[in-house]
């Protein structure tokens, strides 16, 4: 079904969602999480807090105060400010370079390597974790940054949504695929493995799926020399590179219709991002369900996103993007709203909730890169992806900053959960001012049938 109408070059494209959700949906949605915050909790209280003991003892972080529960949602916050400064250089420096897929390549791969030290994370050593945690997302999102602007490369304006929704979805499967796998290995223990032990070899599988994975994407695509790259002073490719980025800050302001989705999706992306990074920890330390409940709720999202990717990619071909995507941002708020009121250790209302966080998750994503691909100038596409990243899957700041306060404050996750509704209601309205067709002619781009 995902590879009917691609070519060769784009299912090897889709390869590399297929080898990056591994660490989304092993390490950082789902097991990760969790894990450093047993670690934390064991360093201020000297055991790990579930639903009859909970641990309200605190870290010190600098000299700061920092509840343990909250520890995983501040590191989070901290690696998205790094980013804010890092990614926008490496996507500079992408539009410049004459392998983009070689560049993808070797960020995934020192990516994968740091994620699979995740595995000497052990006892109290919550410091190693949280540093560990900082450097994989990093790495994760450059990445990210060269790959989402090769589908410039690899698909015509018309063919953006079906090829990035398709790529969405083939991510989704793969992703899902590993964590099935890891399942068994949680839930069962073999060889006399202890729960601990078996979530740091999960954390080493997805580390080589990551690297393994990536070597087919970049085996199956060309490169594309760089075009209609605007002129920067400098020598080096990094004094261009600081040149180019700094002009297209300076001229962000002449693409209007850019600049509100960029703060659009900053918004609401937020929202969507803090409920996937906190949906485990929620999931376990709000209502009192094991890892094996929780590692088999998001295989199911999983495995829903990956049909729900689909429809929003065929809702699309007939409503455009833009309206699609609005959609789901109504969903959203519904899904939020039912997190907040989902009574503790009750099976079925929380696996309802998980398909309908499928049905939308993967959906809003995939449109919402590919309709912003046709609001970037040409020759400016990975500086912009740069942008687009910082705000991206797993660099979220706002969003897990919010949660983490709301927590520290009221020692409960659900009105964590709630003031996210928020991002999604700002994010709609400004995406409700957007006017689609304006901003993809301001950017010379062309004009899809359907926008």
């Amino acid at each position: 079904m995902i590879r009917r109408g691609a070519n060769p070059e784009q299912r090897s494209w889709f390869f590399y969602d297929w080898a990056n959700s591994a660490y989304i949906t092993t390490v950082a949605t789902v097991l990760y999480a969790p894990y450093l915050t047993s670690v934390a909790e064991r360093a201020a209280c000297g055991f790990v807090g579930d639903e009859d003991r909970k641990c309200t003892e605190s870290l010190s972080v600098l000299g700061i105060s920092v509840s343990a529960g909250s520890l995983v949602f501040y590191v989070v916050t901290i690696a998205t400010v790094i980013s804010a400064f890092v990614l926008p250089v490496v996507g500079a420096i992408a539009d410049r370079v004459q392998s983009r897929r070689t560049l993808m390549a070797r960020l995934a791969w020192i990516g994968a390597g740091v994620t699979a030290l995740m595995f000497f994370v052990t006892g109290s050593n919550w410091q190693l974790g949280a540093a560990l945690l900082v450097v994989a997302n990093l790495f994760y999102a450059s990445s990210i940054v060269v790959y989402d602007a090769i589908l410039i490369d690899v698909a015509e304006p018309n063919d953006r949504d079906r090829i990035s929704s398709q790529g969405w979805a083939f991510g989704y499967l793969g992703g899902g695929t590993l964590l099935g796998l890891n399942l068994v290995l949680v839930t069962v223990t073999p060889f006399g493995l202890s729960t601990e032990m078996a979530v740091r070899i999960s954390l080493v599988s997805a580390a080589v799926w990551w690297a393994y994975f990536t070597v087919v994407a970049h085996r199956g695509l060309k490169d594309h020399p760089p075009r209609g790259i605007a002129p920067a002073e400098g020598v080096t490719l990094m004094q261009r590179s600081f040149g180019q980025l700094f002009r297209t800050l300076r001229e962000l302001r002449n693409y209007p219709q850019t600049l509100i989705f960029l703060g659009a999706y900053l918004i609401y992306n937020d929202g969507i991002q803090t409920v996937i990074y906190s949906s485990s920890v929620y999931g376990e330390k709000e209502l009192g369900f094991g890892t094996s409940t929780l590692i088999a709720t998001i295989l199911i999202v999983q495995f829903v996103a990956f049909a729900g990717a689909l429809v929003f990619g065929r809702v699309a071909a007939r409503i455009g993007a833009h309206r699609t995507i609005g959609g789901g941002l109504v969903v959203w708020i519904v899904v939020v709203c039912a997190a907040f009121v989902l009574p503790e250790q009750q099976i079925v209302p929380f696996l309802t909730l998980a398909v309908a966080i499928g049905l939308v998750l993967g959906g809003t994503q995939a449109l919402s890169r590919s309709f912003y691909s046709q609001l970037i100038p040409r020759g400016r596409e990975a500086e912009y992806f740069s942008l687009y990243q910082a705000c991206e899957r797993g660099t979220s700041w706002l969003g897990t900053l919010v949660f983490g306060i709301v927590h520290q404050t009221t020692h409960s996750y659900r009105p964590a959960i709630l003031a996210l509704i928020a991002f999604f209601v700002i994010g709609g309205a400004l995406l409700w001012r957007l006017d689609a067709r304006q901003g993809v002619v301001e950017a010379g781009n062309e004009v899809p049938t359907v926008i």
